[in-house]
């Protein structure tokens, strides 16, 4: 059957992965609303980049998408980090060596029409959203903002030319209820009972301020992370548009030290459960389904953690992460995932399984010079 590449058709965008992967795999898309605002100019990550700094391409047999992939350009980062680095995402596709050829070709020809010299994905869409090519570990079911891609999307990179860069993993704290617990020393004590210390409340009320200093700490903690661009007010926001809707206040914390933001832990109750029995699409059923996520839900991911420069290392991030997997206990969950952390960040690592987490899956960035 002859091939076809499509450019910017969001219905055939939106089914490819479904058509590529079938019902059985772990795969969870994204809210077929919250995909389309991602992919429109309004997006204020490409916006500013410029007119035309992000489109898409679908693949087709026989009318029917079998493969979907992102190119845009992220300038902010291109500034910060001194590259001409153009960026694919979303590159889901059947195992179809010509499909694959054919998309990655076209995320690469449009790389070059802008002068960039260099392409490297997934990312969907920045380094502080979804990011990694599965390549270990798919047997896994992701949380929410966790990516999954089956084995052979890793193959059909390689076998175009990619290489695999930048290892990392996915965590998992199974069996909540009984996992170990993480012990508080004097050092963390200390930080309880000084009263310049207090854990800011999160409320309906409060949610928006809770979520702008969660931004500021996430700007100030990750600064000399690689890949890191600081996010402004109108990107986060954004992002976390929704968020505040789905959130549990019991299960994400925010401390003050003298009333200013000192650390946070963002986490959230995780709703792949629930996309997947909607197939990421808004119905007459949806409600319904909401209502018995909200119910049923013993899952939670966490989507960051961040302290204050000024208060890293003095035991603060033990205390808040202890108060919230606390909390969730409390509240009933059982599981808790994590997105990504990079293999040249040990010691988010070595804290992660401090607190009982083991590894889900194993991710690497793939690049290639243009």
């Amino acid at each position: 059957m002859d091939l076809e590449i499509r450019t910017e058709d969001f219905d055939a965008f939106f089914d490819a992965p479904f058509n590529a992967y079938g019902t059985d795999s772990p795969y969870v898309s994204p809210l077929k609303g919250d995909l389309q605002r991602f992919l429109s100019q309004d997006n204020p990550l490409v916006s500013g980049a410029g007119e035309g700094a992000l489109t898409y391409f679908t693949a087709h047999r026989a009318g029917r998408a079998v493969g979907r992939i992102t190119a845009h350009v992220h300038g902010a980062s291109n500034r910060i980090h001194g590259v001409k680095r153009g960026y694919f995402g979303y590159f889901d596709c059947a195992d179809d060596a010509e499909a694959a050829a054919a998309l990655l070709s076209a995320a690469e020809n449009w790389c070059r029409l802008r002068g960039l010299d260099e392409i490297a994905g997934n990312f969907n869409l920045t380094a502080m959203q979804q990011i990694g090519v599965v390549t270990e570990g798919f047997e896994h079911a992701p949380y929410l903002d966790q990516t999954w891609s089956p084995p052979h999307i890793a193959r059909l990179l390689m076998e175009n030319g990619y290489a695999a860069t930048f290892p990392m993993a996915t965590m998992e704290t199974k069996d909540l209820q009984a996992a170990s617990d993480m012990s508080l020393g004097p050092k963390h004590q200390a930080i309880l009972n000084n009263p310049d210390f207090s854990f800011a409340p999160i409320t309906r009320a409060t949610i928006g301020q809770r979520l702008e200093e969660a931004r500021l700490i996430l700007n100030a903690s990750f600064a000399e992370n690689p890949m890191f661009v600081p996010v402004s007010a109108e990107e986060f926001h954004f992002q976390a548009k929704d968020m505040k809707w789905v959130m549990d206040k019991r299960i994400s914390a925010v401390l003050h030290h003298k009333g200013e933001p000192a650390g946070c832990v963002i986490c959230v109750p995780d709703m792949n459960p629930f996309l997947r029995r909607i197939r990421s699409r808004i119905g007459i059923t949806t409600p319904w389904h909401f209502i018995r996520q909200r119910m049923t839900n013993t899952r939670a991911v966490l989507i960051f953690a961040g302290i204050m420069p000024h208060l890293q290392g003095q035991g603060v991030n033990p205390v808040i992460l202890h108060h919230v997997l606390k909390n969730a206990r409390d509240a009933g969950y059982t599981s808790i995932g994590n997105t990504w952390i990079a293999d040249v960040n040990p010691m988010s690592l070595a804290q992660a399984e401090k607190a009982g987490s083991s590894r889900m899956h194993r991710l690497h960035l793939f690049g290639k010079q243009l």
